[in-house]
């Protein structure tokens, strides 16, 4: 369905699929289908809730496929384009990004499917379901669904039609709202969700109030950011304030506290582990290793960071080491950002060392790299010793040139070589598009088969470590710098390595493989639990800890620091140096957590960063802070019983599309 008219009329249907709970842990989204029903059946309380569990289904979206990406991470200071080009024009804004595009067009009807969902039960619950506590948990359900996916589209796009019951027949007029109007119900919607979810669950994956609080203090910190500035002056106060007052109630209040240690968020070991429950966890989509019930996709965002390491010596694709599409090249901003000593987040973050998994294509020594003649023409590396190591070293490193990294091992990438002056647009060392330093959050070693695509581990929507940074620029953004000191420092203490901490010590989710039965039987893997911390930072082995660095002590840590890039983005003023500085802190927490375009866009810095830090992104403002309105609602929609001119289709969409 690419029309809304026949979205919304058809979106009841496409949840009707009736279905019984099974007695495994995630048993609310575990289900199979056992009949077709009519809308009718949303008229019971039973149906009602086949239609909740619909609705957490549509969850799964935003990990599924290429839109997940592409529509988030691309164009932006964090990620450029690797060796598979097939998305690139979000990356580049050149002429193939059109209001036809797929995934453009992918985002706003499955958002608005999943409205049509949220309005039947909205409308549904307070006739049929009888009421009592779940009738409360399934109406708080439905508002928060159609606000968060009203969020996702005026992020994207800005106001679109709001549609606020639900459709029983075709209906084919529509007129979008105005972006104020579209957040002013959001706020509404998940104002509504907050008083009537509860505040525990016993099944994982339910929301809670709390999941309603933190994006009822994203959207208020999204309605005072500056993509909204030509009406916000009057609200924008009261929306800081509130973005305040819902952050401290998850903070305080929620039961939440953040992981012990970064790695425990990406140290995923098996499906519904104890690495998926973790308190700092506030929303996730729900994804299992429940074959029948997957769908097309399962969580396929495993797949697009990591860097090619199939083809190499020594090497071969297996299930810990990922099946790497390489579409999502780490820039030199994504990697200077951090404080690569004391930030133990880029260690724990980025994958450095591969293992040896196919012995027989090493390469032997030979008469130019063995240390000594009785080397020559024998085994250089072995199964199960490093054979792909990342140098992620800054300029002015003089240990490395292209002659002399051979004989450290098989394939070695070096950042910076010897004489090689700083460039944040690449050119320097040996990486290239399909050899970089490659994102590790979403590595997953549980998939059935080495070629599988389909993720099994949950996908994370909401956590607490963002919570505080939500309140924290709100309080920047008030002025109030030095009360958004506490709340940054949560995040940056955690992220210190601690006294005794082995900083060389690492893992991702391709150490699911260990409780595999499709992996663990492999004689070598290329799954390494080190990296190369020591050798990248060329600094003598140490286990004290970095807390005193990574605290900030007062605001002048912000304002006078030499390291924030402020020069490169143009912040001069103290207002301007924070919204650097909170935006570099998302990136070092957040990095690569599909939200960093909505984070430029919001705030109007996606052309300084894109530019100073994307080799190829060259957005056009304001153009770019949104995307096209799709051309199959606009072909679609009707104005008086008659389909839009040319005219009225362009003063519909958004501009210069």
């Amino acid at each position: 369905m690419k029309q809304i008219s026949k979205l919304i009329y058809s979106a009841a249907a496409a949840t009707c699929l009736m279905v019984a709970p099974t007695s495994c842990k995630k048993s609310f989204l575990d289900e199979n289908q056992i009949t077709k029903l009519t809308t009718q059946n949303f008229q019971t309380a039973s149906g009602l809730d086949g239609l909740s569990i619909g609705m957490y289904q549509s969850l799964r979206f935003h990990f599924n496929y290429e839109w997940a990406y592409s529509t988030t991470n691309y164009g932006t200071d964090e990620f450029d384009v690797g060796g598979d080009r097939t998305e690139q024009m979000f990356n580049s804004y050149d002429a193939n990004l059109t209001s036809q595009n797929g995934d453009v067009s992918s985002v706003w009807d499955n958002m608005y499917e999943n409205i049509n969902s949220a309005n039947i039960m909205i409308q549904n619950v307070p006739q049929y379901y009888g009421g009592g506590a779940n009738a409360n948990t399934r109406l708080g359900e439905g508002y928060f669904m159609r606000a968060f996916d009203y969020f996702k589209l005026v992020k994207q796009f800005g106001g679109v039609p709001l549609k606020l019951v639900p459709s029983t027949n075709i209906e084919e007029e529509f007129t979008r709202a105005t972006a104020q109007a579209t957040c002013d119900q959001i706020v509404q919607d998940f104002t509504q969700a907050y008083n009537l979810l509860p505040a525990t669950v016993s099944e994982t994956g339910r929301l809670t109030k709390w999941a309603a609080a933190h994006f009822l203090a994203k959207v208020y910190l999204y309605r005072a950011s500056e993509i909204n500035s030509d009406w916000n002056s009057k609200t924008m106060t009261d929306d800081l304030q509130n973005a305040i007052k819902y952050a401290d109630l998850v903070i305080n209040t929620g039961g939440f506290s953040l992981a012990t240690n970064f790695s425990d968020l990406w140290n995923f070991t098996t499906v519904d582990g104890s690495n998926e429950t973790n308190k700092e966890i506030i929303l996730a989509a729900q994804f299992s290793n429940n074959t029948a019930t997957q769908g097309r996709y399962g969580n396929q965002v495993h797949l697009y960071y990591p860097s090619i390491y199939q083809n190499l010596p020594g090497m071969q694709r297996d299930i810990p080491g990922d099946r790497e599409f390489q579409r999502l090249r780490t820039t030199d901003y994504a990697i200077d950002v951090y404080d690569r000593v004391n930030d133990s987040r880029f260690w724990k973050s980025f994958k450095t060392r591969y293992l040896c998994n196919k012995p027989s294509s090493a390469p032997t020594w030979t008469a130019t790299t063995a240390p000594n003649a009785s080397l020559v023409g024998k085994a250089k590396f072995a199964g199960g010793e490093e054979s792909i190591l990342y140098i992620v070293n800054g300029a002015g490193d003089s240990r490395y040139t292209s002659s002399n990294i051979a004989l450290r091992a098989p394939s070695m990438y070096v950042r910076y070589f010897a004489g090689q002056a700083e460039n944040m647009l690449g050119g320097h060392g040996n990486y290239g598009t399909s050899q970089y330093v490659a994102l590790s959050k979403f590595m997953d070693g549980s998939r059935n088969a080495v070629a599988s695509q389909f993720g099994q581990r949950d996908g994370i929507l909401a956590r607490l470590a963002e919570t505080y940074l939500i309140a924290a620029e709100a309080y920047g953004r008030l002025g109030q710098y030095g009360s958004a000191i506490p709340y940054l420092n949560k995040v940056r203490d955690r992220a210190a390595y601690k006294a005794g901490e082995d900083r060389s010590a690492y893992v991702d989710g391709g150490i699911a493989y260990k409780n595999n039965t499709a992996a663990n039987t492999a004689q070598y893997v290329s799954y390494s639990d080190k990296n190369t911390y020591f050798e990248s930072n060329n600094i003598p082995v140490t286990t004290t800890s970095t807390l005193s660095s990574m605290h900030l002590n007062s605001e002048a840590d912000i304002f006078n620091s030499n390291t924030e890039f402020y020069t490169k983005v143009g912040a001069a003023s103290q207002s301007d140096k924070f919204i650097a500085f909170i935006l570099n802190e998302r990136s070092r927490e957040l990095m690569g957590e599909l939200m960093r375009w909505e984070d430029l866009s919001r705030t109007k810095t996606l052309l300084a960063r894109a530019t100073a830090f994307n080799d190829e992104a060259k957005p056009i403002i304001p153009k770019h802070l949104l995307r096209p309105i799709p051309q199959t609602y606009l072909d679609g929609v009707k104005q008086n019983g008659s389909i839009l001119t040319g005219a009225q289709k362009t003063a519909v969409q958004n501009p210069g599309w």
